[in-house]
């Protein structure tokens, strides 16, 4: 039978304010203390009564009160704040760990650990500049530094600062061995982001530079010089950097894929749309998805009888919405839809299966399984950068219309 969390507190509470009180004891005893050990027994006794009485709150004031922190009982001390924060009573957690650190008898190491646990109750509880002060005193010791440095990085994400996130990443780095390259290319999208936003170009396209340098591979960069291009009315060059996302990772390609077209018409460079637009359809073939799609083969069909039958073909399967309304969609194309009610019946189905249709996420988290309708370059869910992916249907679609524009249906 497993043992939740409050009755592992139950459990916690006597067996730290017995070892403190026996510790104490023993310490009276050695000076014939006989007075002093009559009252902690007392105290500990009120402590258990407060205790079966469900009053922890009184219970734990007696028992830190009883239990003497020093290099015998801390250990007992740090779990019980432990529990206490996960158990999300991070107050308790924080008076806990702050009367650890008050006993000037404590060893450094101890002390350390102590620290340690007070910046995460900080953080848990959201109070940031304490969590970063300590992280930061914290980060010099060897034992504690990368897991100091991997706190501030959460820190400075959560406060936006991105200037300082590229100093503790690369310091990171460097201390952990962590490759922390893609991130810290990301952190230089972001502040491009913020001077695009206020019109500082130049400062924007510097830090998008900078983020090639980090990592050659990061799309978002070459996205945004994309759009920082286009803003220009540089079109030539905006097609430059989106055509790179497809060397980077194809699988954004369906991003890019209308800016990109647009910045080619713009550009009147006709050639190069339609080289960009085979190479696409060439790298899907290679990898497998790009055959013919079945809104593509529903297109070649001229008989709504074929259709019908490959309809009852398809529901027998694994049909999904996206392909019913497919189906809907190339039925009324081919004008062989019932008239009358049966006709109307049939047209509000697929105005409504439509209407669904444009609510479905577009986009998904290969960590976590985070799905939404925009794009998110760092997970909302699992705060992991480069993990949001667009959808096998947003591709599909994508690839769809790419081989439309070639004339491939």
């Amino acid at each position: 039978m497993a043992i939740d969390g409050v009755t592992l507190l139950f459990l916690l509470l006597p067996v730290a304010a017995a070892t403190g009180w026996w510790a104490a004891r023993q310490r009276y005893r050695k000076s014939d203390g006989a007075e002093s050990s009559s009252r902690l027994s007392s105290h500990y006794l009120k402590g258990m009564n407060y205790l079966i009485n469900e009053q922890p709150d009184k219970a734990l004031e007696v028992f830190i009160y009883l239990a003497e922190v020093d290099n015998e009982t801390i250990d007992t001390h740090l779990a019980l704040g432990a529990l206490f924060r996960r158990r999300g009573e991070v107050d308790r957690a924080i008076r806990i760990h702050q009367n650890i650190i008050a006993r000037p008898t404590l060893s450094q190491a101890h002390r350390n650990t102590a620290l340690f646990e007070l910046a995460q109750d900080y953080l848990r509880a959201g109070v940031l500049d304490r969590a970063e002060t300590l992280f930061a005193e914290l980060q010099d010791q060897p034992v504690y530094s990368a897991d100091a440095l991997r706190c501030l990085v959460q820190i400075y994400e959560q406060e936006k600062d991105w200037s300082q996130a590229i100093v503790v990443a690369r310091r990171l780095e460097r201390v952990s061995g962590q490759p922390m390259q893609a991130v810290i290319a990301q952190y230089h999208c972001e502040l491009a982001e913020v001077a695009m936003a206020e019109g500082g170009h130049r400062k924007a396209g510097d830090h998008l530079r900078r983020a090639l340098i980090a990592h050659r591979g990061c799309v978002r960069a070459s996205m945004l010089q994309g759009d920082l291009a286009r803003e220009g009315g540089d079109y030539t060059s905006a097609a430059r950097a989106y055509r790179r996302v497809l060397d980077q990772d194809m699988r954004y390609f369906s991003e890019v894929l209308d800016a990109a077209r647009e910045s080619f018409g713009r550009s009147g460079d006709f050639r190069g749309e339609r080289a960009f637009l085979h190479e696409i359809a060439l790298r899907l073939q290679r990898n497998g998805d790009a055959g013919p799609s079945r809104r593509g083969k529903l297109m070649e069909m001229t008989d709504s009888e074929e259709v019908s039958r490959h309809f009852r073909q398809y529901v027998q399967g694994n049909p999904d919405v996206d392909g019913i309304y497919e189906f809907l969609v190339a039925l009324e194309d081919l004008g062989s839809a019932a008239g009358g009610d049966e006709g109307a019946a049939l047209d509000a189905v697929r105005r409504g299966l439509g209407h669904v249709l444009s609510r479905t996420d577009h986009y998904r988290c290969q960590n976590c399984g985070f799905s939404g309708r925009q794009m998110h370059w760092q997970c909302p869910s699992c705060r992991t950068w480069g993990s949001v992916l667009p959808t096998r249907d947003r591709m599909a679609a994508a690839a769809s219309s790419c081989r439309s524009a070639l004339g491939g249906g």
